[in-house]
């Protein structure tokens, strides 16, 4: 039973992160495979009016159902959109730290596609070893915080897409909890 909880903990660091190299990568060395935030991604499009669309009715989902420490939808310069459902009181993250997780992570209709929440483990990881969104998203946080992202396509897995629930240019959506920074 752990063997498979680490399997399936290894395999959601790897949709997490590993995927988010370009195809322009692929071909390099492994040791870089996992690229800077700021190289891959140096300024994401604007949202689209579906992506505004879309995200404007996961949050209104999410107002509907769980009650909100802020009920404002906070939109970054990247696109990047949040919504704050538990405001936390600890440390915040650097990109270079290390973060002790819980998230479940579905597509904007609500398809679940991972849960460290579901597997009733949660995951640590370098932060600059994911997706730009996740590593935009938790530098926003504190520990014992609570947010939802919504994670446009170009700060996820862009044009690649990543495994067999996440196509090309998908858009996701995170509930993430931050457990702690930089844990033993």
């Amino acid at each position: 039973m752990k063997m498979n909880k680490f399997i399936l903990g290894a395999f959601a660091l790897g949709m997490i992160g590993i995927a988010s190299c370009n195809s322009s990568k692929a071909n390099e060395s492994d040791s870089d495979s996992i690229v800077a935030v700021d190289e891959e991604y140096p300024s994401a499009p604007v949202l689209t009016a579906r992506q505004q669309a879309t995200s404007d009715s996961v949050f209104k989902a999410l107002k509907a159902k769980t009650t909100l420490a802020d009920d404002s939808i906070y939109t970054t310069d990247s696109g990047l959109r949040y919504m704050i459902v538990k405001k936390g009181e600890g440390k915040k993250p650097l990109k270079t730290d290390a973060v002790k997780v819980h998230y479940t992570g579905t597509l904007p209709d609500g398809t679940v596609f991972d849960s460290s929440v579901e597997r009733g483990e949660p995951i640590t990881f370098p932060l600059n070893g994911v997706i730009p969104g996740w590593t935009e998203g938790l530098q926003l946080m504190q520990e014992g915080g609570k947010t939802v992202f919504y994670i446009p396509s170009a700060l996820a897995y862009g044009p690649n897409g990543a495994g067999p629930q996440i196509g090309p240019n998908q858009d996701l959506v995170f509930e993430v909890e931050l457990i702690e920074v930089n844990p033993e």
